[in-house]
């Protein structure tokens, strides 16, 4: 067995939207993707005062690839042409695969505007592969009491949405077999990862401190990885939180167009032609 390797740290990028923080780490300047994962927003963490806007993220579109949120603090209202409703509060997750096509909107219930309160969020976006773009959409709402957490007693505890870790198996069936998790780590704990021959990792510090091979990854930072190496240990130096997911790459290219994220130019044309005659469902 062999350990994956940290080829690079990128840092998350400040990209305010409106009032709402926003760090980015992927697009960054030196990093395109991480195949299949195609983007990541962390937005916050902050605190919202009472009679506030909410989040800015009305109607939109989609097509060609799914989104994967986590909200960390706060609450989130999600609401979809495919007829798809739900607010999700602290530690929950919403899954949403766009496929052929959906308008979805993701803002704040109207008691979190009232009152405010704390708020993060992360939102990820894992692309689909060719034979799946066209795929129909669906939706998947957890609250955190939804999401097992593997809890060996060892400083480490792993909620997992996807994949299989320490004989437990997460709630959502990924299309494209897509482990995803958060990770809580004590000070000096010890997180191990193995069966990853072939498949890229994706790890984005939200909180601490952690020691890969051979680097530091701090806060607000992801670990490009090589793609040799089937096993990953990762040591906590501080109290840390991760996202953690790992996938087969699809290796295909990638056009991507605001809110459609396809394999050719043609593609995204269509897509703006379906988008505009009213074919991603009812109007929400």
């Amino acid at each position: 067995m062999t350990h994956k390797i940290i080829r690079r740290v990128h840092p998350a990028l400040r990209d305010d939207i409106g009032d709402l923080i926003t760090q980015r780490p992927v697009p960054g300047p030196h990093l395109d993707q991480v195949d299949p994962f195609l983007f990541l927003n962390h937005h916050g963490p902050q605190v919202y005062p009472p009679h506030n806007r909410g989040l800015p993220f009305g109607p939109h579109p989609h097509r060609g690839f799914e989104t994967v949120t986590f909200i960390l603090d706060g609450l989130l209202a999600h609401r979809d042409s495919a007829g798809h409703e739900s607010v999700i509060g602290p530690g929950g997750v919403q899954w949403m695969t766009a496929g052929r096509g959906i308008v979805h909107a993701e803002v704040s219930p109207r008691d979190f505007m009232e009152r405010g309160g704390p708020l993060e969020i992360l939102q990820l976006w894992v692309n689909l592969p060719p034979a799946l773009k066209m795929t129909a959409p669906r939706y998947i709402g957890l609250q955190r009491d939804e999401i097992p957490v593997v809890d060996k007693g060892d400083g480490v505890r792993v909620h997992l949405v996807s994949g299989t870790y320490g004989g437990v198996t997460g709630p959502i069936a990924s299309l494209t077999d897509v482990s995803l998790c958060t990770v809580e780590m004590k000070a000096g704990a010890r997180l191990h990862v193995d069966g990853l021959l072939d498949r890229n990792v994706f790890l984005y510090v939200v909180r601490g401190v952690i020691q890969g091979l051979p680097e530091t990854v701090s806060a607000m930072h992801l670990a490009e990885f090589d793609a040799e190496g089937d096993e990953l240990d990762i040591l906590a130096d501080h109290d840390s939180v991760l996202l953690l997911g790992h996938a087969f790459p699809i290796g295909e290219p990638v056009v991507a167009h605001g809110p459609f994220v396809m394999n050719t130019r043609a593609e995204i044309q269509q897509a703006i032609i379906d988008y505009q005659a009213g074919r991603f469902g009812a109007p929400i």
